[in-house]
């Protein structure tokens, strides 16, 4: 889910029709259009973070401090949770799982029940700054952290016992991603780079070739065989975002150019059966690009 920076409302916005979105901005429209859908506020200030908790459900942060679990059908907020004493930084759970994670500038994470008290169920402390990635194994039984500290952090779910803790000098975290099926974490940062750990160890398996810009996103791919990574930029300059190979040559792939400013965040889109793979990108240049996986969208 690509992160919304939308001031004071999480908005569901969606436009019923089929269209195929192209990356140079065209739009082919191949269905009739229906009128979008706008909820109303969640949030008392922007929203910093979403993600999926359910087919029907998400997950968002918000500066007002706020974790709020909502339907993007109706737009109810079905429960919210309080406790962080600063900004929300970062949200994500195990997909179809009862526990959400939150991070905040107040260099704490913690855990929610969907179905449990408005209170946090479990803490997570230990960072000496804001905890800017997030990212919790498939089976939620295991919680990677990372900070502007230059840590990251492998935690125990069900005790908050920090399991292993790794410091790289420079290593300024901007987000984590856990590969599905594997034991590996996807790690950007402001040195440049993407990093792939491995998270029994907690060491770091493979770094991919420093960007000319601040990483600023990663996922990845749901048969773990990609990962994407995006760039900060300005004035056209930079904002790209990567395609890596992570099984075998573990190098660049392709490479989607468009963006005229820090592109935020980066996304595989769930595949259909008729449909080519696919990746989105979101930008401060206001703008959310579709692109295909393989050829970069242009075509």
């Amino acid at each position: 889910v690509l992160l919304s920076r939308a001031m004071g409302k999480l908005q569901s916005k969606i436009s019923f029709h089929t269209a195929k979105y192209r990356a140079d901005g065209s739009v082919e429209e191949t269905g009739p259009v229906r009128a979008v859908r706008q909820h109303s506020a969640v949030h008392a200030d922007a929203v910093t973070s979403v993600a999926a908790l359910k087919p029907d459900l998400c997950v968002s942060g918000g500066r007002d401090k706020s974790v709020a679990v909502c339907s993007w059908r109706s737009g109810a907020a079905l429960r919210r949770f309080i406790g962080h004493q600063r900004e929300v930084t970062k949200v994500t759970s195990a997909l179809d799982s009862n526990r959400v994670f939150s991070a905040s500038r107040d260099k704490s994470v913690m855990m929610w029940e969907l179905h449990g008290t408005s209170g946090p169920s479990q803490h997570f402390p230990g960072h000496d700054l804001v905890v800017t990635g997030l990212a919790v194994s498939p089976d939620a039984s295991q919680l990677c952290t990372g900070s502007r500290d230059n840590t990251v952090c492998k935690w125990d779910v069900a005790t908050g016992e920090c399991l292993r803790r790794a410091a790289i000098s420079r290593n300024l975290v901007t987000h984590l991603c856990w590969v599905p099926g594997e034991p590996y974490v996807l790690q950007t940062s402001e040195d440049k780079t993407v990093r792939l750990w491995d998270s029994r160890a907690l060491q770091v398996a493979h770094t991919f070739p420093a960007k000319r810009h601040i990483q600023t996103c990663c996922d990845a791919s749901q048969d773990g065989r990609y990962c994407l990574s995006s760039s900060s930029g300005s004035a056209g300059e930079g904002g790209e975002a990567t395609l890596w190979d992570l099984r075998q040559t573990r190098s660049r792939v392709c490479e989607y150019r468009g963006h005229f400013q820090t592109t935020t965040s980066c996304v595989f889109l769930p595949r259909g059966p008729a449909l080519t793979p696919s990746i989105a990108t979101s930008s401060y240049d206001s703008t959310v690009k579709v692109w295909d996986r393989d050829t970069g969208g242009r075509g």
